[in-house]
């Protein structure tokens, strides 16, 4: 049975020792929306930890019945907190696609766990959840104490963060601007012709024999953006590190609701500099004309699982400032349809179209043609299922992905390419994307 205990006064504002928790325990996650003051913008509580697990569900890209697993994982632990993941590549289970580009960070097609305790944290109080079938009180009361541990770090941990920190990786670019130039231009004419109207494309920057502090990193990455769907996530020696701004799809009730983002632009220290960049997005065509085909495509996907007449447009063009961009934002729910499972949605839903593009399964072939690195984890989701099947998910963007045992680091940045867009401003767009990687690599 599912127990909690929860403290009135939360430690909210003392450090979390993300590294005794990740030195102690695999799998570990932590999603934090870094108290944005905008709740229809964040993810999960203020702070959530799954740390541990006593059940796991690990399916690699061999296997071609990821989704049945998924559902069936789902119906034997309802009642309890499931966090997980899903690849951007689970898309050839739902369509007739193949991903064939290379792929060296491994990460499984999905994982999802049930932890051995959940520490949420929510208006400045903390409760801590267990189920005591499988934890003792005592186990889940000295998982919070080590999470919350204010001691110094041993010697051996304080010389390893000293040598890791001497190295810094070189960072390479998969593909040369002209390359990505020329990719672009190619695409264009896809879309002259007809063959779609909008598609993400990204490139990748990576490092080989890579030796990274993963916590330090995270933490460096989520001060600088202090990102409303941030994640930390481990497990099996490949290391999610997480910035996104973006949510995927959350489920309330019957209510569920996606957010796709289409549409940035810089920031500046400026004020008068950086509104005048705020006011030229929203007042964009390009932007928003991006941002409404990918609109349209969500109410297609969403109207599969929704009750007649519920798919409604709740916002259109929004404007959302982040620390390191200001980002157009639409958001679009409906009402589901008795019956219909976590599974379905997926399969309706995954991969998000602002990920993909418009129509989806004709951009997700042209994505495999032109990029060149498989993209794994990136542009998938990673998050939560709670005890009463409600859930919410991110979308994998601005994310350093790292696999420690083959010591290969990547990150991918993209954007829309429409029939309007400039091959030379959406290289430099995706440099903005990569600005805080860089930085907290370099």
């Amino acid at each position: 049975m599912l127990k909690k205990i929860t403290y009135p006064h939360s430690p909210y504002n003392q450090k979390l020792n993300i590294d005794g928790l990740n030195e102690h325990y695999d799998p570990l996650c932590i999603l934090d929306s870094n108290s944005q003051s905008n709740k229809n913008q964040r993810l999960y509580s203020d702070k959530i930890i799954a740390v541990g697990a006593t059940a796991e569900l690990l399916v690699d890209s061999n296997n071609n019945n990821a989704l049945e697993q998924l559902q069936e994982f789902c119906y034997k632990k309802k009642n309890s907190w499931l966090f997980g993941y899903l690849s951007y590549d689970l898309k050839n289970e739902i369509e007739q696609l193949s991903s064939d580009n290379i792929d060296n960070t491994g990460f499984p097609f999905l994982h999802f766990f049930i932890p051995e305790v959940i520490l949420q944290i929510e208006n400045n109080r903390l409760t801590v959840f267990y189920d005591d079938g499988c934890v003792t009180k005592e186990k889940a009361e000295t998982i919070y104490h080590l999470a919350f541990d204010q001691s110094s770090p041993s010697n051996e941990v304080e010389a390893a963060s000293s040598f890791i920190s001497q190295y810094k990786p070189t960072i390479l670019s998969r593909i040369t601007k002209q390359e990505y130039i020329n990719s672009v231009n190619q695409l264009k004419q896809h879309i002259g012709k007809g063959d779609i109207y909008e598609v993400n494309f990204c490139q990748e920057f990576f490092a080989e024999n890579a030796i990274i502090n993963t916590v330090d990193i995270f933490k460096k990455l989520n001060i600088i953006s202090q990102a409303p769907f941030s994640a930390f996530y481990t497990t099996n020696n490949h290391y999610l590190i997480c910035a996104s701004p973006e949510r995927f799809i959350r489920k309330h009730s019957n209510n569920l609701i996606s957010q796709p983002i289409k549409g940035t632009a810089k920031r500046s220290v400026v004020p008068y500099e950086d509104q005048k960049f705020k006011l030229e997005l929203r007042n964009s065509e390009k932007e928003k004309s991006e941002n409404v085909m990918i609109v349209d495509l969500v109410r297609n996907d969403l109207s599969k699982l929704a009750k007649r007449g519920t798919v409604n447009v709740d916002e259109l063009f929004g404007i959302y400032s982040f620390k390191q961009v200001h980002q157009m934002i639409s958001t679009i729910s409906c009402e589901l349809k008795d019956t219909i499972t976590f599974t379905d949605i997926i399969k309706s839903t995954f991969p998000m179209g602002s990920m993909t593009g418009a129509p989806k399964v004709n951009a997700m072939k042209l994505i495999e043609k032109y990029e060149n690195t498989k993209r794994g984890l990136y542009s998938g989701t990673v998050g939560y299922i709670n005890p009463d099947g409600d859930f919410d998910f991110n979308v994998v963007i601005r994310s350093i992905l790292y696999n420690q045992a083959n010591k290969y680091l990547s990150f991918m940045v993209g954007g829309a390419i429409t029939n309007k867009s400039d091959a030379e401003n959406e290289y430099e767009e995706c440099l903005l994307k990569a600005k805080a990687m860089f930085e907290v690599l370099k």
